[in-house]
């Protein structure tokens, strides 16, 4: 089976409780603990970023064994708090070095699932009438590594995309992000980064041909979601 759920903001080392945001954080590491047990160990699950608050791959590295002891492959993908980033290879040699065998990295390519193609990027903030020229710069770029892990699915019919930002928020879209998932044929968009009172401005159900859902963690009781 595929899944899929965002923002696990995990802090086994940077002391950074979640509850300070709410009381639907209150014990988030059990609850998706339990969450993950529908989860078999044959299964993907593809995780939107915000993984960890810890600001070093060091500091991250219980969080990184909690998420390599979730049953399945994990595929991550790089979130606006994931100050541990700094490139894909030195992320997967930190991996490898620490025997975390069951996470991959979603970034500038894309990996495969039965039928389908997952592909997806962070993404950015939705863009108002008139970005500043640095959104502008961060969108382009973002949209640009979108493209790339759609070409890398070549004629695969089936793509399902993942990003971190919302391509819908309120009154805002982003539009060169939705035209690049457009002229790919995508028919499915999964997203996460809103939480408390966001939520209530995320876009859920189906916009020219594409059906969005909102992931983050605390959005969907820290229980995967699945796909198919």
């Amino acid at each position: 089976m595929l899944w899929t759920i965002g923002d696990l903001h995990l802090s086994f080392e940077s002391n950074k409780p979640m509850d300070v945001f709410g009381k639907d954080w209150a014990g988030h590491v059990d609850r998706l603990r339990e969450g993950f047990r529908r989860v078999g160990p044959e299964d993907t699950t593809v995780i939107c970023g915000d993984l960890t608050w810890g600001m070093g791959m060091e500091e991250c590295l219980e969080d990184f064994r909690f998420i390599d002891a979730l049953p399945g492959r994990k595929i991550i993908l790089k979130g606006n708090h994931d100050y541990w980033w700094s490139t894909a290879a030195k992320a997967k040699a930190f991996f490898q070095e620490n025997g975390i065998g069951s996470i991959d990295i979603l970034y500038n390519n894309c990996f495969f699932y039965e039928n389908a193609a997952l592909c997806g990027t962070k993404g950015w903030m939705c863009p108002n009438e008139n970005p500043a020229p640095h959104d502008k710069k961060l969108m382009d770029r973002e949209i640009g590594r979108l493209e790339a892990s759609l070409k890398s699915a070549g004629d695969r019919e089936r793509k399902i995309v993942f990003l971190h930002y919302p391509p819908i928020f309120g009154k805002l879209y982003a539009k060169g992000m939705v035209e690049v998932m457009e002229r790919y044929g995508v028919r499915e968009c999964f997203y996460g980064h809103l939480h408390g009172a966001g939520r209530a401005l995320a876009f859920e159900g189906e916009d020219r041909g594409i059906r969005y859902r909102l992931i983050s963690a605390d959005h969907v009781g820290f229980c995967p979601v699945k796909i198919m």
